[in-house]
């Protein structure tokens, strides 16, 4: 097992904030001296059916610790689902099914090995001690905090100054969270900045019931394809890891050169040496940008898929982008002589371009629409029946045939 200063040194890379350093280094030398890999813990709540590249910064995280030789204990969150994150929300969140998030949890299961290893992955779902807990079990959980301290995180506080709804439910969140981490005994739990009061309820949890305190490797928020806000499927800024190639491949090309740093730090395989040079190339001129880009958006891809198919991904950008190209394979809608008048939200919807008519129209309004290379502006708009090409943003095509 690699020296405990060294392992530091991998752990710390791209971390926000580590609580405490030195409560770490303790739990890696005594790993070292009892050969005893460190029990590491990140939950997840199934609320979407897929994975973006923002979730495998924490499994990307977690792969460095699996690399050191620890064990990895992934949560699903099952039961935390179904009552509703409240980090960030300015609202009661609407909570999700059991069909939904049992559905949602199988495709994690699928995804998260794409990134992690696993053979040092043990997946658990908090259903398994949540639900095992009688009322008096969660009376007991409720009294170790007070409504103060509860009011004294970021989102509450704001909706509380606000005279916005808080659910008393809400406040099992950090509550359960925590409650994870007593379960499962973890040594080290990663999650997000946005998740930093969540994770010290872990602290103080395992602290009052005897154990020794988890250490927090914090990490930062992934911003999405637009650089400003968190990588989120709801605002349409995401890079799916099950997406196409070609859309993984041209979402990665788009971001910002200042971006795509971070981008390599918190996702690439680089180690720390060579991303300071390529960042010190970079500065100099000797790589430029879009080389370094694409170099990133192949690793990526490779990654998810394999070197043939990355390698086909961006011929396809190369013609689309620098030839002025459309892909050769652009899938084909047929309207069977059913339609006398095209209305493009719902052919986006029954194509797949877009989960809903309602999406389909928002892309339309925020000018990410063409037809035959005129952009749309109109979602109301009908159109003759016809021969068309139809772009959405600037990698999915589709024709349409009468």
């Amino acid at each position: 097992m690699m020296k405990p200063e060294e392992q530091i040194k991998i752990i710390k890379r791209g971390c926000s904030e580590i609580l405490l350093e030195k409560e770490l280094l303790k739990k890696l030398e005594r790993s070292c001296r009892e050969d005893t890999p460190l029990r590491v813990k990140a939950g997840f709540d199934p609320t979407a059916p897929d994975i973006h590249l923002g979730h495998t910064v924490l499994l990307q995280k977690m792969r460095h610790f699996q690399d050191l030789g620890h064990q990895v204990i992934l949560i699903i969150g099952d039961l935390t689902g179904m009552i509703g994150d409240p980090t960030g929300r300015s609202e009661i969140r609407k909570p999700l099914t059991r069909e939904d998030v049992l559905k949602n949890a199988e495709t994690y299961k699928t995804q998260v090995f794409k990134v992690l290893d696993p053979d040092r992955t043990d997946i658990r779902f908090n259903s398994e001690w949540l639900e095992k807990m009688n009322v008096m079990d969660i009376i007991r959980l409720q009294a170790k905090q007070t409504v103060a301290r509860m009011l004294e995180r970021e989102d509450f506080k704001n909706r509380f100054t606000n005279h916005n709804p808080i659910g008393i439910h809400e406040f099992n969140y950090p509550l359960f969270q925590g409650y994870d981490s007593v379960v499962l005994k973890a040594d080290v739990e990663l999650g997000g900045t946005d998740q930093r009061f969540n994770l010290l309820m872990g602290r103080e949890l395992q602290e009052d019931d005897g154990q020794e305190p988890q250490v927090l490797v914090i990490m930062p928020l992934l911003e999405g394809t637009d650089g400003v806000k968190k990588m989120s499927k709801s605002l349409g800024n995401y890079i799916g890891i099950s997406e196409e190639p070609r859309d993984i491949f041209g979402k990665i090309m788009s971001i910002s050169d200042d971006l795509m740093i971070k981008y390599y730090e918190l996702l690439s395989s680089i180690d720390a040496e060579q991303l300071e040079q390529l960042k010190q190339d970079i500065k100099s001129g000797t790589v430029h940008p879009k080389k370094a880009k694409q170099d990133l958006a192949r690793e990526i891809v490779e990654r998810f898929y394999d070197t043939s198919i990355a390698k086909t991904a961006e011929e396809e950008f190369e013609n689309v982008f620098k030839n002025k190209g459309i892909p050769d394979d652009i899938p084909v809608f047929s309207l069977n002589g059913n339609n006398d008048e095209l209305w493009l939200p719902g052919i986006m919807k029954e194509a797949g371009l877009a989960k809903s008519t309602g999406e389909g129209m928002r892309l339309i309004k925020q000018g990410a629409v063409s037809l035959d290379s005129t952009k749309c502006t109109d979602p109301d708009e009908k159109y003759p029946a016809g021969s068309y090409l139809l772009k959405v943003g600037k990698r999915r095509f589709l024709k349409i045939e009468p």
